[in-house]
């Protein structure tokens, strides 16, 4: 059995909300054990990252990157880093702002460096913008167009489960293609 973490910080619920998403398309994927990982709680034990075989990142953008808990998080691995200890492990990543660019791209970009530094696989997502095809904007899997990771769009002091249609197909689409990619990756030896 793979196991996957999905390590998240959300402030608002909104984060957390697009982290259960993620969660639900991971159980599609048998093989897969995946697990939601506060950001908070990891940071204080950083050395249990070890026993996960893939992550999933995500954070708000707050001011065009990570938030802060998350990037305490990052910080907190500094001992595995030297170490390499999270060496070949696969990572992606998702966010969350109130508008459509929010400057999601450097949020994402920061993730992918802090895996790319960590010696990780990362894994983008291939979900094709169904709008092309025809689905209505708001219920379109990828809407916002990213290819790094996924994005999400909360309405600025809307409720944590307050996300279109697609934004939540994107989600689990996502955790889903993430969850198979680990299964594809980890050949048994």
């Amino acid at each position: 059995m793979s196991k996957l973490a999905i390590v998240y910080h959300s402030a608002h619920g909104h984060t957390e909300f697009i982290a259960r998403q993620v969660h639900v398309g991971t159980s599609d994927v048998v093989g897969v054990d995946a697990r939601l990982v506060p950001a908070e709680d990891i940071a204080r034990r950083p050395d249990d990252l070890v026993a996960y075989d893939g992550f999933i990142f995500g954070s708000p953008t707050y001011l065009g990157g990570v938030s802060a808990p998350f990037k305490n998080f990052m910080d907190s691995t500094g001992r595995l880093w030297r170490t390499q200890r999270l060496k070949g492990k696969l990572a992606a990543g998702f966010t969350v702002s109130s508008l459509p660019s929010g400057d999601k791209l450097s949020t994402l970009l920061s993730m992918f460096v802090f895996g790319m530094q960590h010696g990780m696989l990362w894994v983008g997502n291939p979900i094709v913008p169904e709008q092309h095809s025809g689905v209505p904007y708001e219920e379109a899997a990828n809407r916002l167009g990213s290819w790094s990771g996924l994005m999400a769009q909360a309405g600025h002091a809307a409720p944590a489960d307050a996300f279109v249609p697609g934004d939540v197909k994107t989600a689990r689409l996502f955790g889903r293609h993430v969850a198979q990619s680990l299964e594809r990756v980890l050949v048994p030896a």
